[in-house]
């Protein structure tokens, strides 16, 4: 089997400065490393969780390391996407994809021309019949205890990608999508329409039409190319239900020093410095209220309306479910790992004793509150997939 590195170092990671660079301690030293995955990661990046990481092979690089994985609740994870290609050909060529046996690899980064446009494809595949197959590569590293979500951030390249893929099946190409899930307990996959909702609709869309796979991978500590554990199930009937643009949210804002302000009709309160996570609902355009909170200037109308101009924003967090009393849950949830509440705050027409909740910390490098948004989004689909 075919190691992928030669020497491979254990860290804890520390912080990630920017999208391609994490911090991290090792044996005692602080070192940069380059992050060759561009994903958000939140749900795996927590202080002090080991990270693998290689010297950098190129001697004019800006950090000494490179990631290569890191590890979630004891199983190793493969960050590396660099590798995403080798390792889909190796399963390949190796017959380790349930459906896939009669195919092989022919050619890496196939160019395909259509009515004047050239589209890049990972891997051209072909078998006994002389049939071609053009196959796209993605790394899936979004996951709960037993399901996986793509992508962990929006992406209108990847939504245009499958249109085109669509387009090309209509043509008549054999054309297709391969999900390495790096996470060998997932059992069931979806398109992530939390984040991503206008993704999730296509994929939903042109899914029937493409030859794809969401595979589960096992890796250990050495690197070596992994193993298929099983094939993940597709609920697609999740999607009807839930892949809608409505249902409950998590502001994550900062103020940097201890506020007095007048809220409305509440009159004065006090809000001191540290991370707030606000929790509401939209019974439609989920999108459109996120984004409104954003907003610093607007007409004042809710609470948090008041409160936004004074803070800095650092995360909309949708949750788009069909539930009724998720919102109530919900503000439960975040008060159960918070720090502190502001009374009655956002909580007006309900019982909750409040829907505004602070914490020193970054909710977003939290884990007890990243596990709170995993739940609602992802772990309570289990007792929906058949």
């Amino acid at each position: 089997m075919k190691v992928l590195y030669d020497t491979i170092l254990k860290a804890k990671y520390t912080g990630r400065p920017n999208r391609f660079v994490v911090t991290l301690d090792l044996n005692g030293e602080s070192v940069l490393a380059h992050l060759p995955n561009p994903g958000r990661m939140w749900e795996l990046l927590f202080t002090g969780v080991t990270m693998y990481i290689v010297p950098h092979d190129k001697p004019d690089a800006k950090t000494k390391y490179r990631v290569v994985g890191i590890e979630r609740d004891g199983v190793v994870i493969m960050l590396d996407t660099n590798y995403s290609n080798d390792v889909a050909q190796h399963l390949i060529e190796n017959k380790l994809i349930p459906g896939w046996e009669e195919w092989r690899v022919v050619r890496r980064e196939y160019t395909v021309k259509l009515h004047g446009t050239s589209s890049r494809f990972d891997l051209l595949l072909t078998n006994d019949a002389g049939e071609e197959f053009l196959l796209e590569v993605k790394s899936c590293t979004l996951f709960s205890k037993t399901g996986a979500m793509f992508p962990d951030a929006i992406t209108e390249r990847g939504r245009k990608h499958l249109l085109h893929l669509k387009e090309l099946q209509n043509e008549g190409y054999h054309t297709g999508v391969l999900f390495l899930v790096q996470w060998d307990r997932a059992q069931w996959f979806l398109p992530d329409y939390h984040t991503d909702l206008e993704f999730a609709k296509t994929f939903k869309e042109v899914a029937p039409s493409l030859d794809w796979k969401a595979v589960a991978v096992a890796w250990d500590e050495t690197f070596t190319m992994p193993t298929v554990t099983h094939e993940c199930s597709y609920p697609s009937s999740i999607l009807d239900t839930e892949a809608h643009d409505s249902g409950v949210y998590v502001m994550v804002m900062h103020l940097d020093h201890d506020l007095d302000l007048e809220i409305g009709s509440k009159g004065m309160m006090h809000f001191k410095a540290g991370y707030y996570m606000y929790v509401g609902s939209a019974k439609a355009n989920l999108t459109k209220r996120i984004e409104r909170h954003k907003r610093k200037r607007k007409k004042m109308h809710w609470h948090l309306d008041y409160f936004r101009g004074h803070c800095e924003m650092i995360a909309g967090l949708p949750i788009r479910t069909s539930l009724d009393d998720a919102e109530c849950a919900l503000a439960d949830a975040v008060r159960g790992v918070a720090e502190w509440d502001v009374p009655k705050f956002g909580s007006s027409d309900c019982d909750c004793k409040s829907h505004l909740f602070g914490m020193m910390e970054n909710p977003i490098h939290n884990k007890e509150f990243m596990d709170v948004i995993e739940d609602f989004r992802m772990n309570i689909l289990d007792a929906l997939v058949k």
